[in-house]
């Protein structure tokens, strides 16, 4: 599975475990439909649950005029992403994730979608000096 696709999951899947109440793994397997289990997909979704509120923290340190819990759950799970990637992926440049974010903002969050999740990722880049 493409890196792109492995986000576009992990999305989907913490659209379910934030709505739903869905159980993790049982997320990753509804997403996957039938496909084979895929390491980046697994670690971007557990990660991002297993460290979210380190993550919602340095994202409410750089939302302005907005709380976590305002987000609209596309916007708030690929930022959630985004962070995670952006802290503990070694062989991913944060230009990368920040670019693959924003496209995917463009798929499935609204008209203003991209532009928020550029500029509240722009600012967690300054803000995690990376």
């Amino acid at each position: 599975m493409k890196r792109r696709t492995a986000r576009e999951k992990a999305l989907q899947a913490l659209f379910q475990i934030d709505l739903a109440k869905t159980d993790v793994q049982d997320a990753i397997l509804n997403v996957l439909e039938d496909q084979p289990k895929d390491a980046y997909l697994e670690f971007l979704v557990v990660g991002a649950v297993d460290n979210l509120e380190q993550i919602d923290e340095i994202l409410k340190a750089n939302l302005e005029n907005w709380t976590i819990e305002r987000l609209g759950n596309i916007d708030r799970n690929i930022l959630r992403i985004a962070t995670f990637e952006m802290l503990k992926s070694t062989d991913v440049p944060v230009n990368v994730v920040i670019d693959e974010s924003i496209e995917i903002a463009k798929a499935y969050g609204d008209d203003q979608s991209s532009k928020f999740v550029n500029a509240v990722l722009s600012k967690v880049k300054l803000h995690l000096h990376l």
